[in-house]
Order: structure tokens, then sequence, then C-alpha cells
């Protein structure tokens, strides 16, 4: 059978030009975050099945790339299996990572004694979902995380939410006017208390209400009217859904009309974060309060938060905080808060623009060097080329082509700026 020269469905090969521009978008993202005091960690692509379905991670959880067991181990399920002892869920022990967090959760639990605390982690890598694929939507895809562990406290979030954005504008994401999309997990559930729903359907009603921003109002209020639920209760769900506006203030007032110990709680921590960071400096961060955003995490607790410009359909990152999570591996619950650059997706926005204009700084250029250059006399060139590199330039030594123009204008293409052309030396004579 012959060799199938493309990626597998929903994965791709990166040319060239974009793998410069993600380097370097990347580079620029890990020096941000280094400012603030973010540590790098790497954790393996491939995770322990059991903490993958640990009903933590929403619909992800759904699309995991598992691994078969191997040889023996493999063998004996299988048989297991055709003798009705066993299920299809015993062939597998591993599974590729589907997001960075519970990867991280189980990497704190395993090393806190050895971490600063709070930990503050960075992590750039992989992560693998095997869904449908559309545009900026992949089955292999990048996430840049940064995370703060062992701090209950809003500052957490404050810290991520000015991190993040000063990320996203030193690459070049503010002309899209994105804008930061932000709840509080408990404002959720209290709005369901308050409209007299009842409290053992939350997830469900929960991921009817995270569609408000595709079907509206309307089209929510049908859904629950399906579902079986009072039309009373449905008003009423309605009726503080209409009431909120934007802005600290507005926050509050929503946390009033429901009125419980709770919401108090969450509007006063939304209103502070809001307060804090919607203005730092000459930087404007744009922060909406939604109480329908929900996020698909089983995981998260408290404040959640998305990246969104009106231009693109969905959300370009976001996060939250995931309290609870890191107690499932060691009994005990840590704070602990997240929020994740979907860096594909941006760069699908990027890649569409005038790309070039996002690499800076060190200067391309390319020496031609003419065919049958004496080897000392080229020995002479590579050291010269070697003391360029080593005060910062970017030099590529190749062969002049027979049409020097053409050769030109593909460098050209490949951001390359300045050209020398090298001669044999008793061509110059």
């Amino acid at each position: 059978m012959a060799f199938n020269k493309k990626p597998v469905t929903g994965m791709r090969d990166i040319l060239p030009a974009e793998m410069e521009v993600r380097a370097a978008l990347q580079q620029t993202i890990r020096e941000t975050y280094r400012r603030y005091g973010f540590t790098e960690i790497e954790t393996p692509v491939v995770e322990h099945i059991g903490n993958l379905t640990s009903k933590q991670g929403g619909e992800n959880e759904k699309l995991i790339f598992k691994v078969l067991k191997r040889g023996e181990k493999l063998l004996k399920d299988l048989e297991a299996l055709k003798a009705g002892t066993a299920d299809a869920d015993a062939l597998t022990e591993e599974g590729l990572r589907y997001d960075l967090t519970v990867p991280l959760c189980r990497y704190y639990a395993a090393n806190a004694a050895v971490l600063p605390q709070p930990f503050k982690s960075l992590q750039i890598g992989p992560v693998f979902r095997a869904d449908r694929p559309q545009k900026g939507r992949f089955r292999q895809f990048v996430q840049c995380d940064i995370d703060i562990l062992g701090d209950a406290t809003n500052l957490a979030e404050k810290e991520l939410i000015l991190a993040t954005t000063e990320a996203l504008d030193r690459i070049g994401f503010g002309e899209y006017n994105y804008y930061i999309v932000i709840n509080d997990r408990r404002f959720l559930f209290e709005m369901i208390r308050y409209a007299g729903l009842p409290e053992n359907d939350a997830e469900d009603i929960l991921i009817t209400l995270d569609k408000a921003d595709k079907i509206g109002a309307e089209g929510v209020d049908a859904e629950l009217r399906a579902a079986g639920y009072e039309d009373a209760q449905i008003a009423r769900l309605r009726s503080v859904l209409d009431s909120f506006t934007d802005g600290p203030d507005g926050v509050r007032a929503f946390a009033a009309k429901i009125g419980s110990e709770e919401a108090l709680a969450a509007g006063e921590n939304l209103a502070d974060i809001i307060s804090s960071v919607s203005k730092v400096g000459d930087r404007k961060i744009t922060l909406r309060f939604d109480p329908t955003l929900v996020r698909g995490m089983g995981y998260y607790t408290g404040t959640i938060f998305e990246i969104r410009i009106d231009a693109f359909g969905s959300s370009v990152g976001g996060g939250g905080r995931y309290d609870k999570m890191v107690g499932k591996f060691t009994g005990q619950n840590v704070p602990a808060i997240g929020f994740s650059i979907g860096f594909e997706r941006i760069m699908t926005i990027l890649m569409e623009g005038d790309y070039r204009r996002l690499l800076k700084g060190v200067e391309k250029s390319a020496w031609l060097i003419e065919k049958g250059m004496p080897a000392e006399r080229l020995r002479e060139i590579f050291e010269e080329a070697a003391r360029k590199r080593a005060a910062g330039h970017q030099v590529l030594t190749v062969w002049m082509a027979k049409n020097k123009k053409f050769q030109k204008e593909n460098l050209g293409a490949q951001g390359y700026t300045e050209f020398r052309d090298i001669y044999r030396e008793e061509l110059k004579n």
C-alpha cells in the first residue's frame, strides 16, 4: 500500500512562513508571562485515562484520543471483552490530554512540596481532541496557559487578566477589539434557586443557558419550556437575566436582585475585579459582565471568563477558578485558577492579515555564493557569517542560482531583506 502524503484528518503540516510567526508569537507570550513571575513547566501529552475521564472535563471527555494497552495486557482484555466479562473501556489505560489543566493538577499534587507557594505556572504545548475540524479548530492544537495555585483571593484573577491581555496586545491582537466576558459560577446556581428550578437539573439547565449567545433569550426560554419546566419558573429566571447592566454597579445590582448570600459574595468579587483591572496606566481592558456565561468544563467553581471578538464566531481563549480540582488527587482542596489563550484561533485570525508585520527585530540577510568557490575562500565566508550571527544577525549562506532574480524573489517572500552576492575571487580580478 502506498504511503499517504496528507496529514491525518484534523491535524496539519505547518509551512515555514507560518512556523516563523508561531515561534515569534510564542516567544513574546513567554516573555510577557515571565515578567509577571510565571514559571514554565512541561507535562506529558499522554495522561492516565482515569484522570481524563473524571467527569471534570465536560464535553471534552467525549473527545479523548484513547491509547490502547499493549502486548499481553491487550490480548488478555480482548479475550475478556469477547467473553463478555469486560467492556471496551478496559482496553485503554492512557489517553492524549484534551487540555493542560488536568495534567497541571496532577503535576502540582505530585510536586507541591518542592514548588513555591503560591505557584504561578506557565505551560505552552499541544493538546488533542477528536473534534469536528473547522476554521480555527483542529484535533491537535497548541494552548498557552497561565495558572496560579495556592491563592484564594481575587488577586489571582486580576493578575491573570492583566498578563493575558498584555500578551495579546504585544502580539498585535489588540487591533481586533477583543474583550473579556466575565461571570461567576456561583451566580448560575443561585439564579436556578431564585427561579425555583430543580437544583438536580442544574447542569442540563446550564447547557441550555450557555447557548444564549447563539439562540438568544427566546431560544433559551423555548428549550427550557420543551424540557418541561413551568412558565412561572422560566419567567422568574428571565426576569433576573434581563435585569443586569455592565460595570461594577451593574454587577452589584444584579447580585442584590437575587439576594442570597452566595450571590452577594459573587457580585462583590466580580465588581472588585472589574474596578481593579479595567484601566491600568495607559492600558484599557474591556470587561463585560454576562450572567449567561457558563464555560463547559465541569471543574470550574467561581470566576470564569472568555476572550471574544465580534468578528469571530466563538471564543479565542478563556478560563476560570477550579478550587476543587487538586483535591481530586490529594483529598485536600487547593485554590486554583487559570487563563488559556486559544493560540490556533488567534493564529488563524492573524495569518489572514499582513502577518509579516508580526516579525520584528532580527534582520535577515541572504548571502548568495557563486558555485565553485575555493575551499579556503569559503572558510573565510563562513567565519565572517559566524561573527555576524554571534552579533545577533540572521545570515543564510546559499549557493547562487542561475536565475538570481527569481532566487531573490523567493527569499524575499521568506522575509529576507538584505542580499549579498559573493563571487569567486578569480572573477573579481
